[in-house]
């Protein structure tokens, strides 16, 4: 479940920082339209190498919604449903108030507890649709890349298997060291905010349905003593609230910073009769770059890419 004054403590924190972060985008991307780029899903696509062959004037490169953009829309619908659904209509004080009453009668005690455990395992679920998901973790890490001065990386993916050879990382090793650090020093809340909420092992225990609840604990079966990134036994209830907040407000700043983006480019394009300025870069092209224009459709309120 849901505390409105959790939420809202936390994104008198994050939007500030979310804030700070599209300044900084805007100031250090080393082309005006790399973070359109982002919004974009700009990305070289190798499958389109025989096209480029063929036509000259093609380019071996997607731009616009892809799979995993599909994907994020269907699991924001979900996201969003149990946002509007699940708002507890008292503050976690008053609720841990109830639940902690001594005269209170065990069958509404048992009940009180299992809805909650319920909703829980709904949140479990929600953590890992945003934590796992490629188009929250590709903007995130080229967010991090354009806020510190560094090129678009045209050629970002995430490794799929063990067989994979060209890749820029595993989901958790890009989170941890290509995103929270990069944050560190430009954005030491944004940093903060990953760190709290980014449990490798509590994914790990989510994703193999790897734990139980007892007595108002989540107990992580993968606890092993004096391993690190295993070394977290038991998770309260409480904690997993703490955690699961700050997940879903950084989940919902993601969505607002790119609603941002969207009105940015399309004012700009306004003036330039509707065209924005993009830089495709390949670095296995002999470090081609291609200049070409995003075109913005007032009555979609979207971009496509022109072409002449």
């Amino acid at each position: 479940m849901l505390f409105e004054e959790k939420i809202l403590e936390i994104e008198k924190l994050l939007n500030p920082a979310f804030d700070n972060l599209f300044q900084l985008v805007i100031n250090n991307q080393i082309h005006a339209g790399d973070l359109l780029l982002v919004y974009e899903n700009g990305s070289y696509n190798s499958n389109l190498e025989n096209d480029v062959i063929s036509n000259e004037n093609s380019l071996p490169y997607s731009i616009g919604p892809t799979k995993d953009v599909f994907s994020e829309c269907t699991h924001f619908k979900f996201i969003e449903a149990y946002r509007d659904n699940y708002m507890c209509k008292i503050t976690q004080v008053e609720y841990l108030s109830k639940i902690q009453e001594t005269n209170i009668e065990k069958d509404e005690l048992n009940s009180l507890v299992f809805r909650e455990e319920l909703s829980i395992q709904l949140e479990m679920l929600i953590y890992l649709k945003i934590w796992e998901a490629d188009s929250f973790i590709r903007k995130f890490y080229q967010l991090a890349r354009l806020a510190n001065g560094i090129e678009y990386d045209s050629h970002f993916r995430i490794a799929v298997s063990d067989r994979d050879k060209e890749f820029t990382g595993t989901r958790q090793e890009i989170i941890r060291n290509k995103i929270r650090k990069m944050f560190k020093d430009k954005l030491p809340i944004l940093y903060n905010s990953f760190k709290n909420s980014y449990k490798t092992q509590i994914r790990n225990s989510i994703a193999h349905s790897n734990y139980s609840f007892v007595n108002r604990i989540i107990c992580l079966n993968n606890y092993i003593k004096g391993v690190k990134g295993s070394e977290l036994k038991i998770l309260k209830f409480e904690n997993w609230v703490d955690i699961f907040h700050e997940t879903m407000v950084l989940y919902n700043e993601y969505v607002k910073f790119f609603n941002k983006v969207n009105s940015y480019y399309s004012e700009i394009a306004k003036d330039k009769n509707n065209l924005i300025d993009i830089r495709l870069c390949f670095q296995n092209i002999e470090n081609k770059i291609e200049i070409r224009q995003m075109e913005y459709r007032p009555d979609w309120d979207d971009f496509k890419l022109k072409f002449d």
